[in-house]
């Protein structure tokens, strides 16, 4: 009787945990180490596959190479996922190029599909961000209650990394936001554009659930990039918690969601206050779509739907698959 291949060695960290967390649950057993030389590799028959940390080729390809060579003779794929492309921050890009060159890695699972000339590997999976419905999730309140206009404090908000002097990727964003609030004070409309760090979940929670407009603006991996491409984790979370995500215009909108159906999106500054007051006076359509939204990251946008199609993927994987793996 043939042995199932229910092992993912995870070398070199960096796996969220919310993967690691709905992987276990699809009944995966998880070795993880600080090295290679530290896995457990007993029993290579069982072994679906093998994670490392997609820098890990930059730092150490040597490693990475030996990894690769033990893995290839027990026919088991090593994997990686990508959520910086396509900048890559501070990272040189010959260096990506001979990443890409060698192939040192077998599925190339990545947040976006722009960077189409760098795949790294001969099988390629579309795995964008998700929604960690552990963390973020309606903490007690209802759809219903949500619909209820006096429950809000703010009309407009945004929480995460703003600040653009100590970090050049979030320059952008900073300027952008700085610019909002002098076209929203002066129109009256309330808002809150604050930092995330040291906010605590349940925090993070009640402020999108009291905030009429959630906005996305930005991720820190298209730093230097022209195209704004996968969607950040706040695109998923935010709808997860019940609450009304505006978002920037991004590429990958299009294969995650359906504009105007379950997604509203702005273009720029001067579009971003015309579609704020839109939203704000016909707030429910407003809900309407947030709902939909909420339906919608549920049934297809969780990381249990990540480690699923990921799971999946490494089957095929073993089958002979290669090319894209959805």
């Amino acid at each position: 009787m043939r042995e199932r291949r229910d092992v993912l060695l995870i070398a070199h960290g960096s796996l969220p945990f919310a993967l690691r967390r709905e992987l276990a649950a699809r009944g995966l057993i998880l070795r993880e180490s600080g090295s290679w030389d530290e896995a457990d590799r007993s029993h290579p028959e069982r072994i679906l596959a093998a994670y490392t940390w997609f820098y890990e080729g930059l730092r150490h390809p040597h490693t990475v190479w030996k990894m690769r060579r033990w893995l290839r003779r027990h026919g088991v794929p090593l994997f990686v996922w990508n959520r910086d492309a396509p900048h890559y921050l501070n990272r040189a890009s010959w260096r990506l190029d001979l990443l890409d060159a060698a192939k040192l890695y077998d599925l190339y699972a990545t947040h976006t599909l722009v960077d189409t000339r760098r795949t790294f590997a001969d099988a390629l999976l579309y795995l964008p961000n998700a929604a960690d419905t552990a963390r973020y999730h309606l903490r007690g309140r209802t759809l219903e209650s949500m619909r209820d206009g006096g429950t809000y404090v703010w009309d407009v908000g945004f929480l995460g990394a703003m600040d653009g002097e100590k970090y050049k990727e979030m320059r952008l964003r900073a300027e952008f936001f700085a610019a909002l609030g002098e076209r929203l004070r002066a129109k009256g409309i309330r808002f809150l554009f604050r930092e995330a760090e040291g906010l605590d979940e349940k925090t993070q929670v009640e402020l999108i659930q009291k905030t009429r407009i959630n906005l996305n603006y930005g991720a820190c991996c298209e730093y230097g990039h022209a195209v704004a491409s996968g969607l950040p984790e706040r695109c998923y979370g935010i709808p997860a918690c019940g609450g009304f995500l505006l978002c920037d215009r991004r590429l990958h909108a299009q294969d995650d969601f359906i504009p105007g159906e379950n997604w509203a999106e702005y273009d720029g500054l001067d579009d971003c206050v015309m579609k704020i007051e839109f939203w704000l006076a016909n707030f429910p359509r407003a809900r309407e779509l947030a709902e939909r939204c909420h339906k919608h990251v549920l049934t297809h946008h969780t990381y249990a739907n990540r480690a699923a199609r990921l799971h999946e993927a490494l089957l095929a994987w073993h089958v002979g698959k290669r090319g894209r793996l959805g």
